[in-house]
C-alpha cells in the first residue's frame, strides 16, 4: 500500500493521502470553443463511467512551440472565457497553464488550478506568482531535471504559503528528440511530500522530431500509463482528442478519445491493487 502524502484538492478532485487516481485531461490546445466544450463533455462521462475523478485541461496558449508558425491557441482572454464555461456548463473542475506572473494572476481568478510548463518550472518569480493564486499549482517536471531537484520548486511554491503543489513527470530529455521515463523518480518525486502526476502523453513525444513540428509515438502511451500507475502515480494526465491526426498541437503524441474508455478500465484496476 503506498504512503500517503498530502491531500490537495482540484476542485472537488482529490489527490494524494489515500484518494483513487484521478485524470486530468483534455485536448492539447482550445482548438475552437465547440471542440474544447465537445472534448469536456465527452471526457467528463467517460471518466464518470470508469469511477475516476475529472480535472478537465486545454491550454489558452501553447507560447513554446517549435515554429513561429505553430498553432497557439485563442490567447488569455478568450481561452478563460471558454474554460469558464467548461466550468459552468459541465460542472468540472478545470486547468490550464500560466507563462508570467501577470497571467497567473488573471488565470487564477477562473481556474480551479494553475500548471507551470516544463520548461518554465525554474522560473521563481512565475512559481510565486502562481502560489500567490491562492489555487493548487501543478509543477511539471523540467525534461532537464533530476526528479530530486524538484525540490526547489516546490519550496518556492510553498514559500508563498500556498502548500497545494502537486508535480507531473513528463519524461527526460534522451539524446537528440526523444524523452525517456525512468519509473523510480516519480517515487522519488513523491517524496518531496507532494502528490505525483504522470503526463503519459508528453512521455512519448519527439521534440522537434518532425523539423518545425514535434512528433510522437502514440502507440506507447496506454503501456507507459499502466507502468506508472503500478508504480503508484497519484494522478494520470493525457492529452486527449476526437481526431488526433488532424489536432492543430501535438497530435502524433494525443491518445484518441476512442482509445480512453479501455484505459481508464485498467489504470482503475490496477489502481486498486497499488492501493491495497
Amino acid at each position: 500500500m503506498l504512503p500517503d502524502v498530502r491531500e490537495v484538492r482540484i476542485g472537488d478532485v482529490p489527490f494524494g493521502e489515500g484518494a483513487a487516481v484521478a485524470l486530468i485531461a483534455g485536448p492539447c490546445v482550445i482548438e475552437s470553443e465547440d471542440h474544447c466544450l465537445t472534448m469536456a463533455r465527452a471526457l467528463a462521462e467517460l471518466a464518470r463511467e470508469a469511477g475516476i475523478g475529472f480535472v478537465f485541461k486545454a491550454s489558452y496558449d501553447k507560447a513554446n512551440r517549435t515554429s513561429l508558425h505553430s498553432f497557439r491557441g485563442p490567447g488569455l482572454d478568450e481561452g478563460l472565457r471558454i474554460l469558464a464555461r467548461v466550468r459552468t456548463e459541465m460542472g468540472v473542475p478545470v486547468l490550464s497553464d500560466v507563462h508570467s506572473p501577470a497571467e497567473a494572476a488573471a488565470a487564477g481568478r477562473v481556474l480551479d488550478a494553475v500548471q507551470v510548463p516544463a520548461f518554465l518550472c525554474r522560473q521563481t518569480d512565475l512559481l510565486l506568482a502562481a502560489g500567490r493564486t491562492g489555487k493548487p499549482v501543478a509543477v511539471k517536471k523540467g525534461q532537464f531535471l533530476a526528479p530530486w531537484d524538484m525540490g526547489g520548486a516546490v519550496d518556492k511554491v510553498r514559500s508563498t504559503g500556498n502548500e497545494d503543489v502537486l508535480v507531473t513527470e513528463r519524461g527526460t530529455t534522451f539524446g537528440y528528440n526523444n524523452l525517456v521515463v525512468d519509473m523510480r523518480g516519480l517515487g522519488r518525486i513523491r517524496a518531496l511530500g507532494v502528490p505525483v502526476v504522470f503526463d503519459a502523453t508528453h512521455s512519448v513525444q519527439l521534440p522537434g522530431g518532425r523539423g518545425e513540428a514535434s512528433g510522437g509515438e502514440r502507440e506507447h502511451v496506454a503501456a507507459l500509463a499502466r507502468a506508472a500507475t503500478g508504480a503508484g502515480i497519484d494522478g494520470l494526465f493525457l492529452e486527449v482528442h476526437d481526431r488526433p491526426d488532424e489536432a492543430l498541437c501535438d497530435g502524433p503524441n494525443m491518445l484518441g478519445l476512442d482509445a480512453l474508455a479501455s484505459l481508464l478500465a485498467t489504470v482503475r484496476a490496477i489502481d486498486r491493487i497499488v492501493r491495497g
